[in-house]
């Protein structure tokens, strides 16, 4: 099989461009150096409640480049680098929650704006013909970071059901 190269500017182009070359089962790397392989693998790979930084607290403290979209005190919404939709963002909270199966009662308030956000940065992006939130849970959910997220997919027709 041969390699394919491609120079972008962005993902969503890279991938678009393996595709036109009819190049199959490669993987199209992102900036922060994840690829969009198999989201299951990496979650069972994923460690909940490591001492390591997860990649989205490293995105909140600005020691790895996101294409930020929103930024308010209590949450930060940024592009997916592997999309899976024309349109794909996660709307994260700055309070470190593993997952939503970890939340707290107190946690109520934040839970409530991170879906307000997610609408808003959604019509906003031009979804409003609909959309999809997803949020994963473990490993058993393909759980692949352990800072709780929502994922935000839209721009084409989603199926269902979806996995």
């Amino acid at each position: 099989m041969a390699a394919v190269v491609v120079l972008a500017t962005g993902l969503r182009a890279a991938r678009r461009a393996v595709a036109a070359t009819g190049a199959r089962g490669g993987q199209v790397r992102g900036a922060a150096g994840v690829t969009d392989g198999n989201e299951v693998a990496k979650a069972q790979q994923a460690t909940p409640g490591g001492a390591a930084p997860t990649i989205f607290s490293r995105i909140l403290d600005r020691s790895l480049p996101a294409d930020i979209l929103y930024e308010d005190q209590q949450c930060l919404v940024f592009r997916d680098v592997a999309p899976q939709a024309p349109v794909h963002f996660l709307v994260i909270p700055k309070k470190p929650i593993p997952r939503i199966s970890q939340a707290e009662e107190d946690d109520q308030q934040l839970l409530g704006h991170l879906l307000l956000v997610a609408k808003k940065i959604a019509k906003a992006e031009g979804l409003g013909d609909g959309y999809r939130l997803v949020i994963n849970d473990g490993k058993l959910g393909a759980q692949s970071v352990y800072h709780l997220h929502i994922h935000v997919l839209g721009g084409r027709q989603l199926q269902w059901p979806p996995g």
